[in-house]
């Protein structure tokens, strides 16, 4: 029997901190110790996006399925409420498209993938950190901004668990400098040291794509209600 957390253990931590969070975002939120609670949530589905990256069969596909789940809930967000605030889903979509160029500029070696990377990277900042500031009045943003879409091109990057773990604090402290809410989101290191590399038995990579929009409309229809 392996020792630690399996793939499996981390993504339902994750799965169980991100709905506490979502309570308290949603429900209650005069009741701080959810949200904190709730930050343990991202740097754990932030790794496991790298590192499906890094063993996924085809990157295109990968992309492409998280992609379509993150315009289904835009655009069901946005039928219910109005909001034009992007979801985590549209954070890993991103995430995911500037590990594609990087890929294709080091398997390459073209400058031509280079130069789409770069582009990338800037249009990234751009909607992350310029658009917010240039629609006054509304609630647009994207979840966990800038930083928040760089955690998971880092993990990828890293070939060795030592140097994503580090490489990850690293990130996280610029996001917990800029939020400090995001300091309580840095015990999410110590479960993540104890990953053992294994997927555990069954194969639940799909079950958060389905789980995200099901408990967000539970929750919002309990708000209606």
């Amino acid at each position: 029997m392996h020792k630690g957390l399996t793939g499996n253990q981390l993504k339902l931590i994750a799965m169980v901190t991100m709905t506490v969070d979502h309570i308290g975002f949603i429900l209650l939120p005069q009741v701080v110790w959810l949200r904190l609670i709730g930050r343990l949530s991202f740097p754990i589905y932030a790794w496991f996006i790298g590192e499906g990256c890094r063993h996924t069969r085809s990157m295109p596909r990968y992309l492409g399925s998280v992609a379509a789940m993150a315009l289904l809930c835009q655009c069901v967000s946005y039928a219910a409420t109005g909001s034009l605030y992007q979801c985590i889903l549209v954070t890993f979509s991103l995430s995911i498209g500037l590990i594609f160029l990087l890929q294709k500029a080091k398997e390459t070696s073209h400058w031509l993938w280079a130069a789409l990377f770069a582009a990338a990277l800037a249009a990234v900042w751009f909607l992350t950190e310029t658009l917010p500031t240039l629609l006054p009045g509304t609630d647009y943003g994207v979840d966990y901004d800038f930083w928040g879409v760089i955690l998971p091109v880092v993990v990828w990057i890293m070939p060795k668990k030592r140097y994503k773990l580090l490489s990850a604090a690293t990130v996280m402290a610029v996001m917990a400098v800029l939020n400090s809410l995001q300091w309580f989101a840095f015990p999410a290191l110590g479960l993540l040291a104890l990953y053992n590399g294994q997927r555990g038995r069954r194969n639940i990579k799909r079950l958060f794509y389905y789980y995200y929009p099901a408990h967000l409309a539970a929750l919002y229809l309990i708000t209606m209600l």
